[in-house]
């Protein structure tokens, strides 16, 4: 919930900058603006959380805190790319990750993972009915704020 609502205070504030310094709104950049700030606020979860984060990933996959921390300088890396030249790249990438990171959302739910706490006492499959969706917004936020242009 916390990266949608970053999402959307700041892309209204970078509606409003636009509007105040170009005298026009630039719903393209903003948007690109909204989705490089909510991913720095999700990569710091990845260093702030990697335990909680580590727990999200099915035992098969090795190395997980490393794999966690490469995940968020991915982010950092994926919001600067946003504010570059190389946005629309950027965007294409961008949105393989998300559903790449999709399956460790779903075993996540089915384990019932707290990464904030790092327990397994989560909200579990009900956490998916808000996830699944969101991570579908994030993917046509992409496409449209970065992609589509």
């Amino acid at each position: 919930m916390k990266p949608l609502i970053v999402l959307f205070v700041v892309f209204g504030i970078a509606c409003a900058v636009t509007f105040f310094t170009v005298g026009h709104v630039d719903l393209m950049l903003s948007g690109r603006i909204a989705m490089a700030v909510m991913l720095q606020f999700t990569a710091m979860g990845h260093f702030k959380f990697a335990d909680g984060m580590a727990m999200m990933l099915p035992p098969v996959i090795p190395f997980k805190k490393p794999m966690i921390w490469a995940t968020g300088v991915i982010e950092i890396a994926a919001a600067v790319g946003l504010l570059t030249s190389l946005y629309q790249m950027t965007g294409k990438l961008l949105i393989v990750f998300f559903i790449l990171l999709t399956p460790a959302n779903i075993y996540a739910a089915t384990k019932k993972v707290n990464l904030e706490k790092a327990n397994y006492e989560g909200d579990g499959l009900n956490y998916l009915w808000f996830r699944i969706p969101l991570q579908v917004l994030f993917i046509w936020w992409v496409w449209y704020f970065a992609i589509a242009p």
